[in-house]
């Protein structure tokens, strides 16, 4: 669905470039957790997919199409959720009249589902609301959208704990069959439940593409004593002990995948 093809970007005025023959292939039906540090280009990447932006060199297309020359059949079926936006000041009712026109699966029901998981009603004056409910407000009208591509860069910022439960609900709940979601973020632990596939971004390449199931059969996240560090890549002391990222033995349980873990793991190097 999503193909980014040995592309270079640099923006204006910088001489060193976010991506150098960069390539990434995304497929339907999954949600993907785009990881990095600051300014490795995440939020860029996003921008490129969306077609906001346009590569130096290469190619990056939705369906065949290049993204960049936003076609009115792309741009229905792409919904970006940037990290700061602003709301206009009318109703909720007036905004959805005014944008879920060019959506052409935008959901009504979906959209009141999506508002109360986050315990907000339909009636709203946008301008009176607070940041957090404003996010809650425009990660609903993104869901109802219904595109098969949404986008989200640090949806999770502003949320309080109650909120970030929700989020993770209502995105589980409201997802469509044929639907991409790439979520990019700094916060792991508020979304590592909900991805099936980690992208794990450095300077200008991947340092890890792969299926939250192959890592769960390749690894173990667990807490171990000292003395018991058999099979250990990489360990963190806790008050609970050391938390490690281990090699799975044969016939040991599947974990849940702990993100921080992996993430300072193959940063370092100890894992690809």
């Amino acid at each position: 669905m999503i193909e980014v093809n040995n592309i270079s970007f640099s923006y204006p005025g910088q001489k060193e470039r976010v991506f150098d023959g960069f390539s990434l292939r995304l497929e339907e039906n999954k949600i993907y957790g785009l990881l990095g540090k600051n300014g490795t280009g995440k939020s860029t990447l996003l921008y490129l997919i969306a077609g906001l932006l346009r590569p130096k060199t290469g190619s990056v297309c939705c369906d065949a199409i290049a993204t960049y020359k936003r076609p009115a059949e792309v741009l229905e079926e792409i919904f970006l959720v940037p990290e700061e936006f602003e709301l206009p000041s009318m109703t909720l009712k007036r905004y959805v009249e005014l944008n879920a026109p060019f959506y052409p699966r935008f959901s009504q029901e979906r959209l009141e589902a999506c508002l109360h998981d986050f315990e907000l009603t339909a009636n709203l004056d946008l301008s009176a609301l607070s940041m957090g409910q404003k996010k809650k407000v425009f990660m609903s009208f993104a869901l109802a959208t219904n595109t098969k591509l949404l986008l989200m860069d640090e949806p999770t910022n502003g949320l309080d704990i109650p909120s970030k439960s929700q989020f993770r609900k209502t995105v589980a709940q409201n997802m469509s069959d044929d639907q991409t979601i790439i979520i990019s973020t700094h916060q792991v632990h508020d979304v590592e439940a909900l991805l099936d596939h980690i992208l794990m971004l450095n300077q200008r390449e991947l340092l890890l593409n792969a299926s939250v199931q192959e890592i769960m059969e390749k690894y173990v996240f667990e807490y171990r004593q000292p003395g018991e560090m058999d099979g250990v890549l990489y360990a963190e002391p806790t008050l609970q002990g050391n938390a490690v990222m281990a090699l799975r033995q044969e016939g040991q349980a599947e974990t849940q995948v702990n993100l921080e873990l992996l993430f300072n793991a193959v940063t370092k190097g100890l894992v690809k």
